[in-house]
């Protein structure tokens, strides 16, 4: 006779003492509203884990929603999974179940699930009205960038949440929770959560300055925006309720597409570089006269080796040609020695404007994966004049790296000449290099 073996293990996570009222609410709603960096999302992710791990809680099961279904992927379902990994390290797989396709987290243990869910139309509105479980109920909902959701949106969701729990499991509760940078003081999130009292609520407000477990870089960079944007700042330093207007791009649409070079006319890479501020590297389709920005590699404080590695691991393709920061002439020139078709970006007076119009001109798609991007889309906007108030015809120089990559990516077709060998030879310049043999001088001029 065998005897299956078990394992008896007490999982640990390190929680954030400022957002202990909020896990220990169990009233209908938590409304967290803070900056970027605050450390809400990754509070939050940890505290679903820890309460749907618990046999207390047998018979709950949890709904994460974001108004675009795809970017859970890289978003909620990447952050409870890291959150199961943290607290549970190399028995993550033991005790916790995951599923890709479609996104799912199972617990072995209570049998309680998470999955994952949109509502930008109708047709994904009805699925999540029809949600049941093989075990238990939905108890909990979890609305991740919630200022993005309709009030008839968090109302369906709401309407969900029914239903005596006390013969399943006594312990199980309803709740909705929130999470969100406050963009906007007329949001109404605002008006319905925080302008007036109401005992089934929780509101709680969290920056980056109470984050102890920030990485300094970023710190630094908050506070650089701190006197660089200061508009910004207030909603994503401060988390205070703000008006972000005098957005530049408002033309895109952030949905899932094929990214292979086969599907489209024309593909290029753009990169900015960066240490201190972000280096960001995009992969940029081109078809039918649209934009498809198709992949990203965002990183902090890696010198151009390390990233030139990361690029390898992600399968940037050196074959395809990636247009760059002429500003950084011996970084384009490492690129080119590790084999990758490196180029300038030829600047001329008023280049960035007139990429900007090129973008404004175009549809532009960008896929879910591609987080950072989506978040400096949603804040790149025009610097305002500090005596008129007005907005005027340059972009604040914050939070603008993948922005950057986008405007150099599209050198090609912005020039008119979108495939490669297509027009005139050396349109994007060379690199004045102090020395450099005549062949280095040419491999750095992209031939058009």
């Amino acid at each position: 006779m065998t005897t299956a073996r078990t394992i008896e293990f007490r999982a640990s996570a390190q929680f954030n003492p400022v957002f202990r009222p909020v896990n220990e609410w169990r009233g209908r709603y938590r409304i967290l509203k803070g900056s970027a960096g605050s450390g809400k999302s990754v509070n939050i992710a940890q505290d679903f884990v820890a309460k749907l791990s618990d046999p207390a809680f047998q018979g709950a099961n949890l709904l994460v929603v974001r108004k675009i279904e795809e970017t859970n992927r890289d978003s909620t379902f990447a952050e409870l999974q890291a959150a199961i990994y943290r607290m549970f390290g190399p028995y993550a797989d033991r005790f916790w179940k995951v599923n890709l396709n479609p996104l799912a987290l199972e617990c072995r243990t209570t049998g309680n699930r998470i999955i994952f869910r949109g509502v930008k139309d109708q047709r994904q509105r009805e699925k999540v009205k029809s949600i049941t479980f093989k075990n238990g109920k939905l108890v909990w909902i979890w609305c991740e960038e919630a200022t993005e959701l309709l009030s008839e949106d968090v109302d369906i969701l709401d309407d969900r949440l029914r239903g005596n729990l006390d013969d399943l499991n006594p312990n199980l509760f309803y709740q909705i929770t929130m999470t969100f940078n406050p963009v906007s003081a007329t949001h109404w999130i605002k008006a319905r959560y925080f302008d007036k009292a109401d005992p089934d609520v929780l509101t709680h407000h969290s920056t980056y300055k109470t984050n102890r477990f920030i990485d300094p870089a970023y710190f630094r960079r908050m506070e650089r925006r701190k006197e660089e944007d200061p508009e910004g700042y207030r909603v994503y330093g401060l988390g205070e309720w703000g008006e972000l207007g005098g957005l530049i791009l408002t033309n895109f649409e952030v949905h899932d597409f094929p990214t292979s070079r086969d599907c489209f006319d024309g593909f290029y890479y753009g990169q900015d570089f960066g240490f201190n501020h972000a280096d960001a590297l995009l992969g940029i389709g081109w078809k039918d006269g649209e934009i498809y920005v198709c992949s990203e590699l965002y990183v902090f404080e890696k010198d151009t080796e390390e990233i030139i590695s990361l690029a390898r691991q992600a399968k940037v393709d050196p074959r395809v040609e990636m247009f760059c920061d002429s500003a950084e002439p011996d970084r384009i020139r490492t690129w080119q020695k590790a084999g990758f078709r490196a180029y300038p970006v030829k600047k001329e007076p008023g280049s960035v404007k007139a990429q900007i119009d090129f973008l404004k001109g175009r549809k532009i798609h960008i896929h879910p994966s591609c987080v950072n991007v989506l978040k400096e889309v949603q804040q790149w906007k025009w610097k305002k004049d500090p005596t008129t108030g007005l907005y005027i015809d340059e972009p604040v120089e914050f939070m603008d790296d993948a922005m950057a990559a986008l405007r150099y990516g599209v050198e090609r077709p912005r020039r008119g000449h979108p495939q490669p060998g297509a027009g005139p030879h050396q349109v994007y310049g060379q690199l004045r290099l102090k020395g450099a043999a005549r062949r280095d001088l040419q491999l750095l001029t992209a031939p058009l």
